[in-house]
């Protein structure tokens, strides 16, 4: 688990980085100011969450493995794919209903830092 988390965190970050400069280079001429700042919310959004997967991965390290830590560590994926990949979609199609989706990945991102605090304070020497 610990190897899954870091090893997707880091992919994940990397892509963020990817993602975010082919906006900035490539989709900012043909986008308008407000589906760009959609676009630079997704990247945002992603980067933070990817960087949570690799504390999830370093945790499981840490503290050992747990469900509440893998259940932490899968919801935050869900999260970017959900939330980040939709803004994305939404940005560049102006398909105004995958705005819909976005809340979903809201909801998964707050359920996995929530599970992530919940397994640190579960620890008693952490």
């Amino acid at each position: 688990m610990q190897r899954t988390f870091i090893g997707l965190g880091a992919l994940l970050a990397m892509l963020a980085v990817a993602i975010g400069a082919f906006g900035a280079h490539i989709l900012k001429s043909s986008l308008g100011e407000s589906a760009m700042a959609v676009y630079e919310t997704g990247v945002q959004y992603h980067m933070m969450h990817a960087l949570g997967l690799l504390i999830v991965g370093i945790a499981a390290g840490q503290w050992g493995e747990s469900s509440r830590l893998r259940w932490s560590g899968w919801l935050l994926l869900a999260g970017i794919v959900l939330f980040s990949g939709s803004l994305y979609a939404l940005s560049i199609s102006g398909i105004k209903v995958l705005g819909a989706i976005t809340p979903l990945g809201g909801v998964c991102f707050i359920a996995g830092w929530l599970l992530l605090a919940l397994e640190a304070f579960s620890r008693r020497n952490a």
